[in-house]
């Protein structure tokens, strides 16, 4: 009984710290643990069982370096989107590329698409599959220690082109992996000042969308 309920309170302990972190140590990161970590993510659900997940590691400095120029320009261009909060974009970290121990490329399989469930009304549940092997490996690496950083500034086709992916194949993710001097107390763009994180009530709906019940606090304010 009671390492049951230790092994729940790991798991929901992993999923609240859980952080999108951008500050690595050099130290690489042993084999056994990037198993670990990738079999987690192969654990993931896929609708279908389409398994649409393909995860490339970067091992070429080189390429890791022409990876890092694709985010920083993409980083400039988001900028000068913003337009009043140009300068405060650019003073937030968003990449740990050069830094991280493990540098993997988290992508949609070519060929996919006659394997999605829904596809006919849902196409984007291939996404959400990959989505959810991301997941699995963000919290594997909590429980282990390892931080993890998801990167999304980059141009996918450009992205493709450098890492000679098939046509049909699309990468989706960015993901730095490494040790870390410490996890954020809290969400890196909360703690930075950019956003600010919204509480359950909000966003939770009873029966219609804002039906005005909620913001329905019956989920945190039971007796």
């Amino acid at each position: 009984m009671y390492r049951a309920i230790a092994e729940r309170a790991g798991v929901y302990r992993a999923i609240a710290e859980r952080r999108d972190m951008r500050h690595f140590k050099s130290d690489p990161i042993d084999t056994a643990t990037l198993e670990r970590l990738l079999n987690a993510a192969h654990c993931a659900p896929s609708v279908g069982l389409m398994q649409p997940w393909r995860f490339i590691r970067v091992t070429d400095r080189a390429l890791r370096e022409q990876i890092h120029r694709l985010v920083e320009e993409e980083r400039h261009r988001t900028a000068e989107a913003l337009g009043e909060r140009h300068d405060e974009f650019m003073r937030l970290k968003v990449q740990g590329v050069l830094e991280c121990g493990e540098l993997l490329i988290a992508a949609l399989c070519e060929g996919r698409e006659q394997h999605i469930f829904g596809r006919r009304t849902l196409p984007e549940m291939d996404l959400a599959s990959v989505s959810c092997a991301i997941q699995n490996l963000w919290l594997a690496a909590r429980a282990e220690g390892i931080g993890m950083g998801w990167v999304s500034l980059f141009d996918p086709l450009a992205l493709a082109q450098l890492l000679h992916m098939p046509d049909g194949s699309l990468p989706i993710a960015v993901l730095c992996l490494g040790h870390v001097e410490a996890f954020y107390p809290g969400p890196m763009l909360e703690l930075t000042g950019w956003a600010k994180v919204r509480p359950l009530s909000e966003l939770m709906f009873v029966d219609r969308w804002d039906n005005g019940a909620a913001q329905n606090r019956t989920t945190t304010s039971a007796p």
